[in-house]
């Protein structure tokens, strides 16, 4: 089962799918997360004495790739067990370390407000990290449907389809759940589909997820969340009632209740996805250049709606119509949204107060023209981006 089918990133995608292991992968796998956690906490203890010593003498001192490269190469010669494992992931934990710490330093300096930065590297404990490794392109081939890891290590990913081309790197990790899964990072191919000739506007909501100027291709509230809330309940009570103290293991009942409710956050997380992409695939397919609100709904983590909103899962429906739109070829405009509910789709004139989120109707009025809220919306968002359209099949001027 492949599930983060395609996830764009600087012209490249993504492709992950699970892996099945045997009893000695699994543990060979487990072996070379601990040497690469172990030299992480060392990168963390070494910056930290470098940063105290300049502190204390006044000057600067320096804990980058490079000298961690050097100290990798001098413990890998002198420590068996360090050796036994393959250099790649090794090197990979410096260069996230490495950009971990950089990301806190530039923070710092652009006097980033301290709720906002993302702090530097802490130390990794071994029951509250989940695995990962990367493997550069040097570190692992594709043979025969198996994936064959530096240091021997292989393993089998499940093939729900094939590559388009050779990966340049993977991400090999397991979730909270137990299950190991396989990301490969390869470059973007476009799929083009055959032109349509129509356009759609998009409009972002919470009582619908997304309501567009063609009634056939509005997407409502799935609720999944919420179908899950009474299991999901009672997954926490179990949680709360074995929380174990500070500084304690949690007990065999506590880490069962805990995967149990990742199962279930691993479910509603699959489902939503699943309903995006499903949308977000009959949209592109149907549409030549789509029209789409650039909203952000962090603002909605803070107001009475916030659990309706998550539920919702705009962000991510909003990614997975980018991300098709990408793979198949077709044009999209994000359209700002300041106003969007105020301006007439008709006429574009503009009312003189914002309206309530209560007043589920709009009234123009200039031209008199009366339209469900979100629809007007969504019209406006093609009016914005230029695709005005004419007739009721939202067809392009151009193609009339």
């Amino acid at each position: 089962m492949m599930t983060a089918a395609v996830a764009e990133s600087s012209g490249c995608a993504r492709y992950t799918f699970r892996v099945r292991l045997s009893v000695s992968a699994r543990r060979e796998l487990e072996a070379e997360w601990d040497r690469c956690r172990w030299i992480w906490n060392e990168s963390v203890a070494k910056s930290k004495q470098v940063h105290q010593a300049a502190r204390v003498s006044g000057g600067k001192g320096t804990c980058g790739p490079a000298q961690l490269d050097r100290m990798l190469t001098e413990a890998r010669a002198r420590t068996p067990w360090l050796c036994e494992g393959s250099s790649v992931p090794q090197q990979q934990v410096i260069r996230d370390f490495g950009k971990s710490r950089a990301k806190a330093l530039g923070d710092v300096k652009a006097r980033v407000p301290v709720r906002q930065r993302a702090g530097m590297p802490r130390y990794k404990k071994k029951r509250e990290v989940l695995p990962s490794l990367n493997y550069t392109r040097r570190g692992f081939r594709l043979k025969d449907g198996r994936l064959h890891l530096a240091g021997g290590i292989v393993v089998r990913p499940v093939w729900s389809r094939q590559l388009p081309k050779a990966p340049s790197s993977v991400r090999v990790y397991r979730d909270a759940v137990g299950h190991w899964w396989a990301s490969f990072v390869v470059e973007a191919v476009t799929e083009q589909l055959p032109q349509t000739g129509r356009v759609i506007g998009i409009d972002w909501g919470v009582k619908e997820t997304a309501t567009t100027t063609s009634d056939a291709h509005d997407l409502p509230h799935p609720q999944h969340g919420r179908t899950a809330a009474q299991k999901l309940a009672r997954y926490q009570r179990m949680m709360a009632r074995r929380k174990p103290r500070k500084g304690q293991a949690g007990s065999n009942g506590y880490r069962e209740a805990k995967r149990q409710t990742a199962e279930l956050h691993r479910k509603v997380g699959a489902q939503r996805q699943d309903t995006a992409r499903k949308w977000a695939k009959k949209v592109v397919r149907d549409h030549d250049v789509l029209a789409v609100e650039d909203f952000r709904p962090k603002f909605l983590a803070k107001s009475s709606m916030a659990r309706k909103a998550a539920d919702a899962a705009i962000g991510a429906t909003k990614k997975a119509l980018a991300e098709m739109a990408r793979k198949h070829g077709r044009i999209v405009h994000l359209v700002h949204p300041a106003h969007t509910t105020m301006d007439c789709g008709n006429c574009g004139a503009r009312t003189k107060h914002a309206l309530p989120l209560s007043e589920r109707t709009y009234t123009c009025t200039v031209c008199g023209v009366v339209s469900p809220r979100d629809k007007n919306s969504a019209r406006v968002m093609l009016v914005r981006a230029g695709l005005n359209p004419t007739g009721v099949d939202l067809v392009s001027p151009a193609t009339c």
